[in-house]
């Protein structure tokens, strides 16, 4: 592959568990550097696999995953709940991926707290934050070792909805200022219409590509009253739709 080539290909990935179940099934999809991907899907639609297929904490049973520098960059994991370390800091959770590597840099800790607006907090433990707090510091460790590449598994599901769109907007400043490819997993529509310049509709069970819409990266932050905004959350209603519609038709076939 060549620098023109996307940062990562999935060519017919497909995940069998044992028991034959198919979580995901002939998966093909190009992520172009830069990018900013939504997986959008009802539960059961293979989402997180594939997620997970990306960072390599599982692997296909059929078709393959292409780098274009032949390895992933750098990569960072935000889970679905912020699963902190109860009895350090907030500082400590956030380092934990460098101490694990033995390269603990207080510097890289600072920077990530500070970029997500949690500096004053560093000595607090987790059960003196919010919820939204809390995913601040699960964020902030995985920007800690400054990676390229910025995988979110739904870390947005279990808050409120003014929590989800302040950080929401976090996530898509960070997006832009720090030059990441995001690859992000969503069952909200209007999350996806609000982030995406790719967004990925997935059939479910077994999870397929239904939909593929590519959307031109926003001048700033896209502003969640516009006309083109919710014009982009109908083509997603309408795309999710279908992929519910196959369910009722395969279920009376």
């Amino acid at each position: 592959m060549t620098a023109a080539d996307p940062l990562l290909r999935l060519e017919a990935v497909s995940r069998r568990f044992p028991g034959g179940l198919a979580a995901v099934e002939a998966v093909s999809l190009d992520v172009a550097e830069g990018a900013f991907v939504t997986l959008l899907g009802a539960s059961g639609s293979g989402k997180t696999t594939l997620l997970r297929l990306i960072a390599g904490l599982d692997q296909p049973t059929a078709g393959r995953i292409v780098w274009r520098d032949g390895a992933p960059p750098p990569l960072g994991y935000v889970f679905q709940s912020p699963t902190l370390l109860p009895w350090a800091s907030v500082s400590e959770n956030v380092a934990l991926p460098l101490t694990l590597k033995g390269a603990r840099d207080e510097g890289a800790v600072a920077r990530a707290l500070a970029a997500v607006g949690l500096a004053e907090r560093a000595g607090a433990r987790p059960a003196e934050l919010s919820g939204g707090m809390q995913m601040r510091v699960s964020i902030a460790r995985a920007l800690v070792g400054r990676p390229r590449l910025l995988l979110l598994d739904e870390p947005f599901a279990a808050l409120d909805e003014i929590t989800r769109d302040r950080l929401g907007t976090l996530v898509q400043r960070l997006w832009r200022e720090e030059g990441l490819t995001v690859v992000f997993v969503t069952h909200s529509i209007r999350e996806a219409a609000f982030h995406a310049t790719r967004a990925v509709v997935l059939e479910r069970t077994p999870g397929r590509v239904s939909t593929v819409i590519d959307l031109p990266p926003p001048a700033g932050l896209r502003d969640r009253t516009s006309e083109a905004y919710f014009a982009t959350c109908a083509r997603l209603a309408a795309a999710l739709e279908g992929t519910m519609r196959q369910d009722e038709e395969a279920l009376d076939a």
